[in-house]
């Protein structure tokens, strides 16, 4: 086990369980390291930071531990490129796509980093991949009707249904209840994929905004004991599942589950692509790539630097 730095307030921490988590995931992910920091300001930023310092040359045992905060203890993992599971109760600057902030809080949110090597054939779809898992291992059961959780291309979680639903208005009520920001390192001749997931747990002060115009939900709106351990638990095991068919198989394995969960598909949408304004999207290709029909034919948007959102009613 990591021994962390002196810390006067770990009898506060939540309980994560992580050798449990580790014992379920190193036989999928041999030398996994798995960590809960108090603070971190990005569990994305830190990984990448870890695997640029120094060339990747030393292999490590796997490990697990639960510690402090992350300025504390970055020597210790330094150009670390073995697969990482690292989870912050508290992430002081969290990103989303597009530079957007992710505002998380302890016990509120969930917010954790997952950093491995992996070797697909094509990248595209990855984001979804890791939608359709939060999405299918979250939903609610029969008793929570009419809530349901969809992924909205091309990396957020949303809710939709609910008491404040108003007939009808289906897409334009939904709210973010999480999202995936994913981003990749070059390490000597492997790619590490760092796969970032902020979920909400608790209702969080927020009001939409110019940045951030979605509307947010939580998941205690499902179950009000959800708790941010239990959650992690929960996905962990299915995600590490479905990264490793997607590096074998690809999006394409994954396109008819998606298919399930795609919120835009039938809706009019306006995106930030100077090519296609408006339209209606017309779900994914087998890449995963985001098609809209316009009055010039059908459009296809791949880049993830595009914004696509529902119109307006």
């Amino acid at each position: 086990m990591i021994a962390g730095p002196p810390n006067p307030s770990r009898e506060r921490h939540l309980h994560w369980g992580a050798q449990a988590l580790w014992a379920a995931l190193e036989p999928l992910l041999p030398g996994l390291s798995v960590e809960v920091l108090a603070r971190s300001a990005s569990t994305n930023s830190e990984l990448l930071e870890r695997a640029r310092i120094v060339p990747p040359n030393s292999s490590r045992a796997g490990r697990f531990g639960e510690s402090g905060d992350a300025t504390a203890r970055t020597g210790r993992r330094q150009a670390d490129t073995q697969p990482c599971l690292l989870v912050a109760e508290h992430q002081l600057a969290g990103r989303g796509r597009l530079g957007r902030s992710w505002r998380s809080a302890r016990g509120a949110s969930l917010t954790f980093s997952l950093a491995l090597p992996l070797a697909p054939r094509d990248w595209s779809g990855l984001s979804l991949v890791v939608g359709i898992v939060l999405a299918e291992q979250l939903q609610p059961g029969p008793a929570a009707t009419p809530w349901r959780l969809g992924v909205k291309w091309p990396n957020d979680l949303w809710l939709l249904g609910g008491p404040a639903e108003a007939p009808g208005r289906g897409l334009a009520d939904g709210r973010k209840l999480g999202g995936v920001l994913i981003e990749t390192l070059a390490a000597g001749s492997q790619r590490l994929a760092v796969i970032g997931i902020g979920l909400n747990i608790a209702p969080m002060p927020e009001l939409p905004t110019a940045e951030n115009p979605i509307a947010l939900a939580c998941l205690r709106e499902l179950d009000p004991q959800a708790a941010a351990p239990a959650v992690l638990a929960r996905i962990a095991l299915p995600l590490v599942q479905a990264l490793k068919a997607f590096e074998r198989d690809g999006f394409a394995a994954f396109a008819d589950r998606f298919s399930k969960l795609d919120l835009l598909r039938g809706q009019p949408v306006v995106t930030t692509d100077p090519r296609v304004s408006h339209g209606v999207a017309r779900g994914v290709n087998g890449q995963g790539a985001l098609l809209v029909e316009t009055a010039d034919g059908v459009q296809t948007i791949s880049s993830g630097e595009v914004s696509v959102r529902p119109a307006p009613l």
